[in-house]
């Protein structure tokens, strides 16, 4: 057996070139694999995905016409999520910032302050001040709830108007109110948000509003929609 036989054989499982992308599927595809698939076809995967010592001979040969069928009968939603998984591990190797997927309560104006002065010069800050009980706030707090899902590397956050020690200026007139800063500086203020949504309004709504205004970075993958897919596998 040649020396760079021996060194593919031993490389891990997460590799780059084709080779290396074509096993890591096969290797995915055999751990998500059903149950319920017929034992033939399951040891099939396994032979393609971890060839023993009496398997390696196909590998020496072109792919058989079975073994290409198999590979173009994989399920689609296996590859979906194979996908998203490749996407988030491109996404934590090129991250240059904290990464957050939640939005933060901030208690006071302290806080307020802090969020701002003292995140991460590449982190856009997004903050939500409301009040209970005036209109729209609570339904732009859930919209915020899934944005944070869809873009990690934003820090999104809310405070109550009266927590940020200026109730006086943040009246029920002027909220929902959205702040937008980045490195300490204001890049949007905008008043009374949800003037410019219809009555029913969703999370589409408010990132289409902000793209508008360029405030929204490109989207890593869309969590949200995803989990609402990996929902269906769950008995």
């Amino acid at each position: 057996m040649s020396g760079s036989t021996k060194e593919e054989e031993e490389l891990p499982a997460n590799h780059t070139g084709p080779k290396g992308v074509i096993n890591d599927w096969r290797r995915f595809k055999l751990d998500s694999v059903d149950q319920t698939v017929p034992q033939s076809k399951r040891e099939l995967l396994r032979q393609m995905s971890n060839p023993g010592e009496d398997d390696k001979e196909r590998f020496h040969r072109k792919m058989s016409v079975r073994e290409y069928e198999m590979i173009h009968e994989e399920d689609e939603h296996c590859l979906k999520r194979y996908r998203k998984q490749c996407m988030q591990e491109m996404h934590e190797r090129l991250s240059f910032g904290p990464t957050f997927q939640e939005v933060y309560e901030l208690e006071t104006g302290e806080a307020f302050l802090e969020v701002i002065e003292k995140e991460h010069r590449l982190t856009q800050v997004v903050v939500h001040i409301y009040q209970h009980g005036v209109k729209g706030c609570e339904q732009l707090n859930s919209c915020l709830d899934c944005l944070a899902s869809e873009y990690p590397s934003i820090k999104f956050c809310r405070i109550d108007a009266v927590g940020t020690g200026a109730a006086e200026r943040f009246t029920p007139e002027v909220l929902p109110a959205l702040l937008v800063y980045k490195a300490g500086e204001l890049l949007g203020n905008f008043l009374a948000v949800t003037k410019h949504f219809n009555e029913d309004f969703f999370a589409t709504d408010v990132e289409g509003f902000l793209n508008e205004y360029g405030l929204l970075p490109e989207k890593e993958f869309t969590a949200c929609a995803d989990d609402e897919d990996d929902g269906e596998d769950v008995e």
